[in-house]
Formats: C-alpha cells, sequence, structure tokens
C-alpha cells in the first residue's frame, strides 16, 4: 500500500513538536533566547495549560520521559499526585458510589503539573522562572483565539455551569458561551501566576531559590490554603447524579512532591523504547510490541487488512493485561517483569487467530491468577464519559517534544485540570483534576483506592534509542488511545521506513474493545475505528474476520508529535494535521 511522503522538518539548532502552535512558538523562543530542551518544555507547558485549557491545566497532572546530554541518562518524571487522605473505599462507598465520579469535587488527586515542571526546571534548566512563565501570564492576562474545540465544549457544559457551577460560568460564560477566534482571557489565573512570581522574585536572588520559593507557594502556601478553603466549603453535581463534597486537603498538597524514576524498557528491531512504569498504562505500549515481535509482522503489509486485524488483536490483549494487573508499584506488587518477558508475548501472540476475538482476556504472568472488577450495570448508561475524549473525535490532553543542539530531548504529556473537570476555584483561575477515577472502590483489585495511591492513568510519553545513541522522544493525547496510535507511528517509521511525518500521516485506527479508564468504564467489544483513508476493501476484510468497523473522518484520530536526533546532530521533528493546531517548528 502506497502512503505519501510529506517531508519531516530538519534542523540543527532546536526542534519542537506540541498540540498548540503557540507553545511551539513559545518553547522556540526559549530555545532561540539560550535555553535548552528543559526551559522550552517547561515554558511551554505553561502555555499549554491557557492556550488549551479544555484538555490541561494547573491543577492536572504530568508525565515526561527525557534524556540528558550532561548526564547521558534516560529518566521518567512522575507528576501525577496521589489520591488524598481521605480518599477512601469505605467513604466512597458510604456515600452509595460504586465508581468514583469523572467530574466534580470526589475525584481530585494532588495536582502534580506545577511541581513537576519546576523541578525539572530546577534540575535540569538553565533559565529563571520568568523567562518560563512570562508567556503563560501574558497570554492568560491578554487572551488567547478561542478553538473550535474550546468554544464546543464551554457549549456542552454551559447548562452545568449556569446552574451548577457558577464559579466556572463567571469564567468561562462571562460573555456567554464564547465564539471560534473571539479571545479568552484568564485573568485569575495570570494573577495566580504573577504572584507567584512576584513572590518568589521578593524572597530570594537565586534561579535555583526562586524556584523552591514558587513550589513552596503552590503546595504549602496561598494556592494551597485556596484550594483546602474551597474544596471543604463546595458541594457540587457530579457525574454520579450526586452533588458531593471533596476530600482534598491542603495537608494532602504539602505532603506531596514529584519524583523522579528508571525508566520500563523492551528491545525491538534496532531500538531500546523506554517507557513510565505501570502507575502508567505505558508498558502496554511494550507489551504490544512484545506480543507482535512473535506475531509474524515482518510478513505484513503496512495498512493491510491483515496488519490491522494484527495489531489490534496484540492491543486487545495487552490491554487486557492493563486492565488486570497494572498499578502504583510503590504500593502494590505488579509482576512487570513476567509481563514484559519474550517468553510471556510469544505466549499471548499465540492467542492471535485469523479471528477477531470478542473476548477480555488477561494472562497469568508467573501463574498468577488474574482479577478484572466488575463493572456496574448502571454504568452504561450513566455520566459523561472521559470530558475530552469521544470515540469519533481526535482526543485528550496535550504534547510537547523538544530536542535541542546540546543533545537534550524530551516527551511530555500534561494533562488533567481541564476546565470541565470540577468547579473553578475563583481567586486561582483553575480547577482541580479528576484522575482518581481511574481508581476501581473494589480491594481485591490492584488499581483500587487508597489513600496516598498514584491511579493507573493513561498519559503515555515515549522515549527511543536507536543502536543504543539517543534518536527520538514522542507522544500523543487520546486517553486509552494513546499507546495505539503512537505505536501505529512508531512501527510505520522504524519497521517500514517512512520518515517521521509520514508515519505520523498514515491511516490510523483504534480499538473500543477494553473498558474505558474513564467514568463510567464503557468498553465496546469487538469495535474498531478507522479513518475514512482506510481502503474499502481493508475495511471489508475486517468485517469479514467479525470486526465491528466504524468509519471516522479521513484525519480524525490522533494528535502525535515527534522529534529526533541523528548521530551526526541533524534534528528532525513532526506534527499532527489532524486537529489543525499542532505544530512542528525548529532551526
Amino acid at each position: 500500500m502506497e502512503f505519501t511522503t510529506r517531508p519531516e522538518l530538519v534542523g540543527r539548532f532546536g526542534m519542537v513538536a506540541s498540540t498548540h502552535w503557540l507553545a511551539s512558538a513559545t518553547a522556540m523562543r526559549v530555545l532561540e533566547h539560550g535555553g535548552n530542551a528543559f526551559d522550552a518544555a517547561v515554558a511551554g507547558g505553561f502555555t499549554l495549560q491557557v492556550v488549551e485549557p479544555h484538555l490541561n491545566g494547573p491543577g492536572g497532572d504530568l508525565p515526561a520521559m527525557y534524556w540528558t546530554a550532561k548526564d547521558a541518562m534516560c529518566r521518567v518524571l512522575c507528576a501525577q499526585g496521589g489520591a488524598p487522605a481521605g480518599a477512601t473505599i469505605e467513604h466512597y462507598r458510604g456515600l452509595g458510589l460504586q465508581l468514583i465520579p469523572g467530574t466534580g469535587m470526589l475525584a481530585p488527586c494532588v495536582p502534580g503539573s506545577f511541581d513537576g515542571w519546576l523541578l525539572l526546571l530546577r534540575d535540569h534548566g538553565t533559565m529563571r522562572l520568568r523567562d518560563v512563565l512570562e508567556d503563560a501570564i501574558g497570554l492568560a492576562r491578554a487572551g488567547v483565539p478561542v478553538l473550535p474545540e474550546i468554544a464546543e465544549t464551554i457549549a456542552e457544559v454551559e447548562a452545568l455551569f449556569r446552574e451548577e457551577w457558577p464559579t466556572s460560568a463567571a469564567l468561562w460564560l462571562a460573555g456567554g458561551v464564547p465564539q471560534v477566534g473571539a479571545v479568552l482571557r484568564n485573568r485569575p489565573l495570570a494573577e495566580t501566576y504573577g504572584r507567584i512570581l512576584r513572590e518568589a522574585e521578593q524572597a530570594a536572588s537565586g534561579r535555583e531559590e526562586q524556584i523552591e520559593v514558587a513550589r513552596g507557594l503552590y503546595y504549602r502556601g496561598f494556592v494551597a490554603e485556596a484550594i483546602d478553603s474551597f474544596v471543604a466549603r463546595t458541594e457540587v453535581l457530579d457525574a454520579s447524579g450526586q452533588h458531593n463534597r471533596g476530600v482534598l486537603t491542603g495537608a494532602d498538597l504539602a505532603g506531596w512532591s514529584a519524583t523522579v524514576e528508571e525508566p520500563v524498557t523492551l528491545e525491538f528491531d534496532r531500538l531500546t523504547v523506554c517507557k513510565p512504569g505501570s502507575w502508567s498504562q505505558a508498558p502496554v505500549f511494550l507489551q504490544q510490541l512484545a506480543i507482535l515481535a512473535h506475531a509474524g509482522l515482518e510478513e505484513l503489509e503496512l495498512g493491510s487488512e491483515r496488519y490491522i486485524h494484527t495489531i489490534v488483536e496484540a492491543a486487545k490483549l495487552a490491554f487486557a493485561d492493563r486492565e488486570a494487573w497494572y498499578a502504583d508499584p510503590d504500593c502494590v506488587d505488579v509482576p512487570l517483569t513476567e509481563l514484559l518477558s519474550p517468553e510471556y508475548g510469544a505466549q499471548r501472540a499465540r492467542l492471535i487467530s485469523e479471528e477477531a476475538s470478542l473476548e477480555l482476556r488477561p494472562g497469568s504472568p508467573g501463574g498468577l491468577e488474574p482479577y478484572l472488577p466488575q463493572l456496574p450495570a448502571a454504568a452504561a448508561a450513566a455520566g459523561a464519559g472521559e470530558p475530552t475524549f469521544r470515540p469519533l473525535q481526535t482526543g485528550d490532553t496535550c504534547h510537547i517534544d523538544v530536542v535541542d543542539r546540546f543533545g537534550n530531548m524530551i516527551a511530555a504529556t500534561p494533562s488533567g485540570g481541564w476546565l470541565q473537570s470540577s468547579p473553578t476555584i475563583p481567586e486561582l483561575g483553575f480547577c482541580l483534576g479528576t484522575r482518581a477515577q481511574m481508581f476501581w472502590l473494589d480491594e481485591r483489585h490492584p488499581n483500587s483506592l487508597a489513600p496516598g495511591k498514584r491511579p493507573r492513568t493513561t498519559l503515555s510519553p515515549s522515549f527511543a534509542f536507536r543502536d543504543g545513541e539517543p534518536y527520538l522522544a514522542f507522544g500523543t493525547p487520546g486517553g486509552d488511545q494513546q499507546d495505539q496510535w503512537t505505536l501505529a507511528f512508531l512501527l510505520a517509521h522504524q519497521r517500514y521506513g517512512l520518515n517521521l511525518q509520514a508515519a505520523i500521516d498514515a491511516p490510523a485506527f483504534q480499538s473500543m474493545h477494553f473498558p474505558s479508564s474513564f467514568f463510567p468504564r464503557q468498553a465496546f467489544p469487538g469495535r474498531v475505528i478507522v479513518e475514512g483513508r482506510v481502503p474499502a476493501d481493508v475495511v471489508a476484510g475486517l468485517r469479514a474476520r467479525g470486526h465491528e468497523i466504524v468509519i471516522d473522518g479521513d484525519w480524525a484520530l490522533g494528535s502525535v508529535c515527534a522529534a529526533a536526533r541523528e548521530p551526526d546532530g541533524t534534528l528532525r521533528a513532526a506534527a499532527s494535521p489532524r486537529r489543525m493546531q499542532s505544530y512542528a517548528a525548529g532551526r
């Protein structure tokens, strides 16, 4: 099958790929003013909170994969906050809940993105706090153009905001539902970040000292105090249909900080692929590779019926294991070594037949017996699902990749705290995230709710070495779909030889077979969504195998971004055209 080979962007100074062009522009400005990849990613990350408020915010979370040229190390930044001390299964069941609602005040974990960005800046950046915050502050104060998705999102929650969440209505509906192209301002957020900057500069003169003051102002100062007060006094309607009060406190924020961890890795072809641990869904990417290594992929034509069938069936098996086994490894034993072993991959690959499976089939790594929670019957008809991912739309979350002339590389996937998550905290200009909805209220499951525990998030940035050299940073928005879209991208690039842009542009597809990570946890056994560019004969062949095929738009699935560094210092980047706002830049 022939695919177009649009050129990727090439340079030697620095490259950025992000899900919003203003974030890419901010990051390039930082690079051109002497900053490194980490300075640029942090500045771009804060900009993403302002320009894509329906996809992430200051109350959200952040994982990142990065390579430091100075230390020659690949690391994982985990800025996924844990569950509050008051978040117990007993408390939630006492409210009559079987699932944690996907909106409102019961689902926030400790907001992690602010500490994560500043930890990265402190340890690996070179610029000062002002240098990475000034664009976000300026854009929040002056306003940004309203994207179609922002207008659609606010329109969808208009009634909820006006009738139940008045603080959100005051911020996002001050002039009615914003029109596409109008200017949208968030002056309270500008003041929040402006105050952090002012007080940090007044308290300290050194770069690192200012960063530490800023972290304290958020997690132990006026930001934490505002969060504590708002949660304590606010009882609101959430996706359960009930009015509930939250449990997050200032003490939860004060007792938490972002961490740096070793990556989980897998060898595939000439690549060493690196991912976050099982507190994320990220190892499912590696499991798919481990299964496909034994599934005859080398015999399959890119984009063919057998190719899509084989990848979809491998995804079903890997994601079934995600459902049964993945959880915070600091709290439970996760058999990740067995799940990623060649022997287990071969065992799972033998389950792939010529027909589509309609079962959810977790395996037994190391002889362990898998356990799957029972989805409440009422959940199938309840709630709004994941606020920012609809089955026939492009996805949720944000992403940014940066490589610089010094050899530093980073892939970051900020998310959570989107404007429709929970009511706006009026004095701060942002809301809290709802990541705790990914926990189960079932003590028998590894990913059951417990104080301090990290929910098994969907966020999944990626990094890869090629022939032992740091090579590729990549990722995408998209909830449960992230590790399907990026897998197809990596296979098209590495196994089939397409350049970064062409690999991103290849017709995309995804399985909806397994339960969603988001309330109300719906699954669609056998369903595969494909872009309209997938040929009709391929679609017909997949249907004949038993797949339920849903055809979406020609350019509808995913927002993959990627940035790479060749051994000779050539830098490359590419971004998906699908949302008409992702952008790659460099020189």
